[in-house]
């Protein structure tokens, strides 16, 4: 029986207390987007203490430690201390605490070493050291060990995998699978983990040892799980596992905001739980204490176009405001000035900076943003990784430009040959003493003499300089950076970025936004000193940003979700930008870029805008012209209020 410390009526509405209160059994919540999945949660655990369930009796499984804590200080303090002996954490804090017991049944001491992320790094190098590859075309350590976990969190051949990723390079997938079997071996012979083994192997024991299993179920009587929509594929097993067929088992999730399948979260596991546990209880929290009936009106409506899902319609509890904006304008300049000029008149209203955001599909979609911004003097900060300039793959295909423009640069010189197999920094530095401390690449003789120096393994990457200057010398390129760009790219770049970099793909998404951007420059010097000035004018907004946290944000949507801001801008609501053209080919449906717009919506508490450019400028001057979003064209036109150009 529950005690009567706790008014859980009183303090939940009757669709959080039903879950609350839910009886034993497969449960699962559909918790929409702001109507209080971590309350409901919090008071499940609160009701199953007062009901005489002994604390130690609960798994609470969450994806951040941070979400962890904060449900364990909450129930906490709801009823005492006593909640203290809950099992509480994420999934791979759960399976390590359970094989730091049982390590022996998969292979290992229980004093295994748990690898950080610089340690498999150091053992995958050594392992493709001693196979003979580190002077092949081949991927770098996070490279592989992105693809490794990605396999084993989806339960998916290596092979299969790195055929799909390598399919169009030189990269032999055999090495890559002698690397991982060298991995593999060089861990057991260490008695060490990686991240990824611990949820592997955590499985491993319960499917290889029925009456370890049959212990930790009777041990668990009531298991709880946050954020379900965006488990894995070993997650969701190792739950169906520890819960049992006919277990206490009540998830938490959305499935309207799963939008993690690019690393390994699996959109079925939500979906199929009604089949996997028939019988199992359904409830659904629609009350939404966010955001405004105008706002929810839009999220119903756009969502509503993915065929499997759980149907829902949120129900707002807020007053009427106004209408989501639509605002089509004619290009990516015109759009920031459009925001910027938005910002500065909703500051005047009365709101913080810090009470907005900019919203984008992909990192860059914010460089005309960050642009704009930093040229008017406004303060701002990027959620979605460094500023526009400063991330390293730009850096990269940059340097060529710098020596073409300034022959001294040697930060520019030690960049490039940094970039070449068997070149360090005192490699770099001694060709560089040995070149005069001068490195005009327009000169024939120039290149000529850097050939001769480079060692055997760099000289087919200077080949595709030595191209590219040669057409510099005759000063046909001197006056379109972009093409200079293009080129490093496609004869090296490009290559060297899927070898370095998981998010290859990503990055070259960035470069071409700065060939592009290079559209607006008549020479490499005019390019290279705007790029300076931007940079620059970053620089010394960077104390404004400490000192105040009133500043607006810049974030992709991945990184925006869970959290929430009084007004939201969309930017690029554009066919091929939102959503991703790249996307949409992989994966041959719109389904999660939706869920991915829907979360977008959804952040906003007061007012929305979209942003709709109609085109945009390409790296030869001409215009890209584009078609509204699909998820716009869906929309009734009663839905927004629609406004042109700035």
């Amino acid at each position: 029986m529950r005690g009567a410390g706790i008014q859980f009526e009183q303090a939940l509405n009757e669709e959080q207390w039903a879950a609350v209160s839910a009886p034993d059994g497969p449960v699962l919540v559909i918790a929409a987007a702001g109507t209080g999945k971590t309350r409901t949660l919090i008071y499940r655990v609160a009701w199953l203490v007062e009901r005489g369930i002994d604390p130690r009796n609960i798994l609470l499984l969450t994806f951040t430690n941070r979400a962890a804590r904060e449900m364990l200080d909450r129930a906490r303090t709801l009823v005492g201390d006593s909640v203290s002996g809950l099992w509480g954490g994420t999934f791979h804090h759960m399976a390590n605490r359970i094989l730091r017991r049982h390590a022996e049944s998969v292979g290992y001491q229980n004093d295994y070493t748990i690898l950080d992320q610089d340690d498999a790094r150091s053992l995958v190098k050594t392992c493709t050291k001693e196979l003979k590859l580190a002077d092949k075309h081949f991927p770098k350590p996070d490279v592989l060990l992105s693809l490794y976990g990605f396999a084993a969190s989806t339960e998916r051949p290596v092979d299969r995998l790195a055929n799909d990723r390598f399919e169009h390079t030189p990269i032999d997938v055999n090495d890559i699978l002698k690397v991982h079997a060298a991995y593999e071996k060089r861990k057991r012979s260490l008695n060490a983990m990686d991240f990824d083994d611990l949820l592997v192997n955590g499985l491993r024991l319960f499917r290889e040892h029925p009456a370890l299993l049959e212990r930790y179920r009777e041990q668990f009587v009531h298991t709880l799980v946050d954020e379900y929509q965006d488990t894995n594929t070993i997650q969701s097993s190792w739950v169906d596992l520890i819960a049992g067929p006919g277990g206490n088992l009540l998830v938490v999730g959305d499935d309207f905001q799963s939008i993690y399948s690019w690393r390994g979260a699996n959109f079925r596991n939500i979906l199929s739980f009604p089949e996997r546990y028939p019988g199992a209880r359904m409830y659904k929290l629609v009350t939404n204490y966010r955001s405004v009936p105008e706002i929810l009106g839009m999220a119903n409506a756009c969502i509503a176009g993915n065929p499997e899902q759980f149907q829902k319609t949120l129900k707002a509890v807020r007053e009427s405001y106004q209408k989501p904006v639509l605002a089509q304008m004619r290009d990516g300049r015109e759009q920031a000035g459009y925001v910027i000029d938005r910002l500065r008149a909703l500051r005047a209203e009365g709101y913080r900076m810090s009470d907005m955001v900019v919203l984008y599909r992909s990192h860059f979609h914010a460089l005309e943003m960050q642009l704009e911004l930093a040229q008017r003097g406004m303060p701002y900060t990027i959620t979605s990784g460094v500023r526009f300039f400063e991330q390293a793959h730009i850096k990269d295909v940059s340097t060529l430009l710098r020596l073409f423009s300034n022959p001294g640069d040697e930060l520019a010189f030690q960049r490039l040959l940094g970039l070449w197999p068997r070149i360090g920094q005192k490699t770099a530095i001694k060709i560089w003493n040995a070149m005069g401390h001068r490195c005009d690449l327009r000169k024939e003789a120039t290149r000529q003499r850097m050939a001769d120096l480079l060692p055997g393994p760099a000289r087919d990457a200077w080949n595709a300089v030595d191209v590219i200057a040669a057409d510099v010398e005759k000063d046909a390129l001197m006056n379109d950076p972009g093409e200079v760009v293009h080129r490093f790219t496609k004869a090296f770049y490009a290559l060297y970025a899927k070898e370095t970099y998981d998010n290859a793909d990503r990055r070259l998404e960035d470069i071409d936004e700065l060939i592009n951007y290079t559209s607006r420059f008549d020479s490499i010097e005019a390019f290279l000193n705007e790029v300076a000035l931007l940079t620059n004018l970053d620089a010394e907004m960077d104390p404004v940003e400490k000192e105040s946290d009133d500043c607006v944000r810049l974030s992709t949507v991945h990184q925006a979700k869970g959290l929430e801001w009084r007004v939201v801008f969309i930017l690029w609501m554009a066919e091929g930008m939102f959503p991703s053209s790249r996307t949409l080919n992989e994966a041959g449906e719109d389904a999660e870029e939706r869920r991915l717009f829907y979360v977008a919506v959804t952040r906003a508490k007061d007012e929305l805008y979209l942003c709709a450019p109609r085109c945009r400028r390409l790296r030869d001057g001409g215009m890209n012209f584009l078609s509204p979003s699909r998820f716009i064209e869906e929309l009734s036109p009663d839905l927004m209020q629609q406004v042109r150009g700035v």
